[in-house]
């Protein structure tokens, strides 16, 4: 088992929420989307992000996140909002909790190079994005990105 498969693990049945970041970022009027490699997720498309580390502003995670699973490096320009992700299991127990603040995200350099964490990465349009398998919350973010008019 890899290190990021254990990590993944250990986040299953927190005894206290955990605190995510996401970066919604936008090239050329398109939309920056990774497919996730891990739970919770997997499979799915989503916006880059990940955990905040101890001591770090979630603007810094949140760029820190960005260039660890992409390759791009980020200029965080504002949050766009917090949102809840709880799953919970068949015999209704909390699964994964987060806590997860997704920011709007301007590339400024880097090349794009796809992380363990992630098996596909592409930008793409507001009305790709709508017919894709996004995760709730990448499709909450976006959403409320574009003025809650669906993506």
């Amino acid at each position: 088992m890899t290190e990021e498969q254990e990590s993944h693990i250990r986040r299953m049945y927190p005894t206290a929420p955990l605190i995510g970041v996401g970066a919604v970022a936008i090239k050329d009027g398109k939309i920056l989307l990774v497919k996730r490699a891990f739970e919770p997720g997997a499979g799915k498309w989503s916006v880059p992000g990940g955990l905040v580390e101890l001591g770090e502003k979630l603007s810094e995670a949140c760029a820190r996140e960005m260039e660890e699973e992409t390759g791009i490096e980020c200029e965080v320009l504002e949050l766009i909002n917090v949102f809840d992700m709880i799953d919970r299991d068949e015999s209704n127990k909390i699964r994964y909790h987060y806590a997860l603040a997704d920011f709007l995200v301007k590339p400024i350099g880097g090349a794009e190079k796809r992380s363990v964490e992630v098996t596909e990465m592409k930008w793409v349009t507001r009305e790709e994005a709508r017919s894709m398998d996004l995760t709730k919350t990448a499709r909450l973010a976006i959403e409320e990105l574009f003025g809650g008019m669906g993506i």
